[in-house]
């Protein structure tokens, strides 16, 4: 395994010099990659309506194609998933991502063709690796197995050998063998569609392996480790798995869950990736920073539409080259799996423009902004963990909604939290989170002067497992699955303290 391992990390540090290529030349790179899309996409249905052969400049680009949403591909892409061809993109598309962004009972699916899934998602997976051994040049990482949260999949009966499911069921059963063979537990267990089977299978699968890494989201994570302390009656990981030194996560932010982990396995190793069903778009590239470097050669064109221009119907749309840094913005993709100028829904702000890189501060439509607060998922984890730093409070989960006006009575955010540790004081947890909030938003700041408008927000401590039985309930246990930060009314926190 040793020389295995060593193999691996030279393979590894080749493709990081690749990286260095358009950390150089971001605009060329991206400018190749429209040019690129457009070209292979010139026969398609889309193709010929836009006449794509047409275009040879951004500003005819987007001109000339419409912003899009899922809603409004939504009839292209079921008639892809009933198996005609050549509509968005020019090859088959077998795979279809359930995407799972929200707990709505909505589905989406998202199409996944070769070219996303090889040279997107899995050259995202590969560039994780060699990031993370560019770090750790003596990293073990490779000796012994990974353990990844996969989701389940369904077979697609219009076209033969297509299904549909969850991202990560779609990686896994399309990875090389000599990538499988790396991997526990195998494929009859992660693809099971009952989450509370599956963990206590899992559970019993990985305790005798030599496990080095793990991977999927820490909500689910958090449920397998405490099986699998339960299981062992060990106090923590590194009893069970002492070469483990990496966890690569994602989905959510991580700092509500920091804390956690740490009291899973004190010295464990954190990678976090911006993912989705849509493409990989960035990977944390300094260790301890969790910034994203934005993925320029992932076949992925990107824009970016500044706040204050969301909510217009033909809103402004920059290139890199227009962006700023501070400064809030929804992310739009056009990408090799014919998704034109899709609004992936997520806001970013710029930390870096040279190499590019990115945070995201919440969603277009996950924000609490009922008073001209505009609090986004951002400011609530900072807060958050602000008020758990200072109380020394651990949270497992929450999510937070506005208390409109009343009978005389103030509005407020009412928040509704699973603590792993309650603070010993909740009032004091509650005026900690209230100045962080003051302290991290202006706006949030000016609407609670003298409680005039905006009164102190109102907590709701949960028992533990609350927000496992909302889940199970909605039939959303397991995958990405995850519950809303915010919500502008009142639908999921009502559902969840009733």
């Amino acid at each position: 395994m040793a020389i295995i391992n060593s193999l691996i990390i030279w393979r590894m540090k080749k493709r990081f010099h690749q990286i260095e290529l358009f950390l150089k030349y971001p605009h060329e790179v991206q400018k190749d990659c429209l040019n690129n899309l457009l070209k292979t996409s010139e026969q398609t249905e889309w193709g010929k309506r836009y006449d794509f052969k047409s275009i040879n400049s951004y500003e005819t680009f987007k001109e000339r194609i419409p912003l899009q949403d899922y809603d409004s591909l939504k009839n292209d892409i079921d008639r892809t998933k009933k198996g005609e061809r050549n509509i968005l993109w020019p090859t088959d598309i077998k795979w279809f991502a359930k995407s799972s962004g929200t707990t709505s009972d909505k589905s989406k699916y998202i199409p996944v063709s070769e070219a996303s899934l090889f040279d997107c998602h899995y050259k995202g997976g590969k560039d994780m690796l060699a990031i993370y051994c560019n770090w750790f040049e003596n990293t073990q990482v490779f000796t012994g197995k990974t353990v990844t949260m996969g989701g389940s999949s369904k077979i697609n009966p219009h076209i033969t050998g297509s299904y549909t499911g969850d991202l990560s069921a779609i990686l896994i059963d399309n990875l090389p063998f000599w990538v499988t063979r790396q991997r526990s537990p195998g494929k009859d267990i992660v693809f099971l569609d009952n989450w509370e089977l599956k963990i206590e299978k899992m559970a019993d699968r990985v305790i005798t392996e030599n496990i080095t890494s793990i991977s999927g989201v820490p909500s689910w994570t958090q449920v397998l480790f405490n099986r699998v302390l339960e299981k062992t009656n060990s106090t923590n990981l590194k009893e069970v798995w002492p070469n483990l030194e990496l966890y690569m996560h994602g989905a959510v932010k991580f700092d509500p869950y920091r804390e956690i982990f740490k009291e899973y396995c004190p010295d464990l190793n954190y990678l976090e990736t911006y993912n989705a069903s849509e493409g990989f778009f960035g990977l944390q590239f300094d260790k301890g920073i969790s910034d994203f470097l934005l993925m320029l050669d992932y076949g992925i064109f990107y824009e970016f539409i500044p706040a204050g221009e969301w909510d217009k119907e033909h809103p402004e749309c920059l290139t890199l080259a227009g962006v700023e840094l501070g400064k809030n913005y929804a992310i739009v993709i056009t990408t090799n799996a014919g998704l034109w100028r899709y609004q992936l829904g997520d806001t970013v702000e710029f930390t870096s423009l040279d190499p590019f890189k990115v945070r995201i501060t919440g969603r277009t439509k996950h924000f609490i902004n009922a008073f001209g607060e505009e609090l986004v998922i951002d400011n609530a984890d900072k807060a958050l963990a602000i008020a758990c730093d200072k109380t020394g409070a651990i949270i497992s989960d929450y999510t937070a909604a506005p208390q409109y006006l009343k009978n005389n009575q103030n509005g407020c955010h009412e928040w509704a939290i699973e603590f792993k540790k309650a603070p010993l004081d909740i009032n004091y947890f509650q005026v900690t989170l209230d100045n962080a909030l003051k302290s991290l938003n202006s706006d949030y700041e000016a609407k609670r002067f003298h409680d005039m408008i905006l009164g102190p927000p109102k907590i709701h401590s949960l028992p533990i497992g609350k927000f496992y039985m909302w889940l199970k309930g909605k039939g959303k246990l397991g995958g990405q699955h995850k519950v809303p930060r915010l919500k502008n009314d009142r639908s999921i926190i009502e559902e969840i303290l009733s």
